[in-house]
């Protein structure tokens, strides 16, 4: 009998293609992690993960579940995974879960970390995981224009799919910057995230600190719905999953 279990996963997303599956490579979060369960059941096994991080895109904690039969105790599939897994991918945690759960439908909110450096050597043991933003910004200003982006708005302007068929409504309840030494850090937590959009907010939010736009602009580029007039995407590689909410 298969049993559906629940995963927490931390992994470095520097050499990966992102979460999803994908055909002729197996450098995916996803890929490897069926990879080492199909070798563990001796059968194919799907992974459903909570999200589908982008190439680059680090997690400290992801979650994921799978329906696969097994005689090991949850101590001995975490420990087989995190034994066949590379270095860079660990299963935190493996619980056995209710049928009925899924590890995307049932997520009711997410909170992502975007990282900046902003101190004056270079980050040489951080280089993979900050972003170095060509100027210091205007802290203040980017939380002024934050506020402008909290709450239901429709972020089609901070979606990098033009062939988005699903609807680009999305609930921001926070977002907080942080100074923190040589650290500039984003904090986002929303129902959901289109794709690339704490990115682009982060490249939005920038450029204000950069003088280039006004808090105020905010209000115009929700209703506009056009990403071309948002910010740039900021690099994947300062971007971390932090957490994913359920009842």
């Amino acid at each position: 009998m298969k049993n559906n279990y629940k995963m927490i996963l931390s992994y470095d997303g520097t050499k990966y293609y992102g979460w999803e599956h994908q055909p002729n490579t197996p450098l995916t979060i996803q890929g490897k992690l069926e990879q080492v369960l199909g070798r563990m059941t001796g059968q194919p096994v799907e992974v459903i993960g909570a999200g589908r991080t982008d190439a680059g895109v680090h997690a400290r904690a992801m979650v994921a579940n799978a329906r696969f039969e097994t005689a090991m105790t949850e101590a001995e599939i975490r420990d087989y995974m995190n034994e066949y897994l590379p270095e860079d991918v660990c299963v935190c945690e493996i619980r056995q879960a209710s049928d009925r759960f899924h590890s995307r439908y049932n997520a009711i909110g997410k909170t992502y970390r975007y990282t900046c450096y902003v101190g004056e050597a270079k980050p040489v043991f951080d280089r993979r995981y900050v972003y170095i933003p060509e100027e210091r910004p205007d802290v203040e200003r980017m939380r002024m224009a934050a506020g402008y982006l909290i709450g239901t708005h429709d972020f089609a302007s901070f979606c990098s799919n033009p062939r988005m068929k699903k609807s680009t409504v999305r609930k921001v309840n926070q977002i907080e910057i942080i100074e923190e030494a040589s650290y500039l850090i984003f904090m986002y937590h929303g129902t959901g995230f289109l794709q690339h959009m704490v990115r682009i907010l982060t490249g939005t939010l920038l450029e204000v600190g950069y003088g280039r736009r006004t808090p105020e602009s905010m209000t115009d580029l929700l209703e506009a719905k056009k990403r071309a007039l948002a910010g740039f995407t900021a690099p994947a590689k300062g971007l971390c999953l932090m957490k994913v909410d359920y009842d």
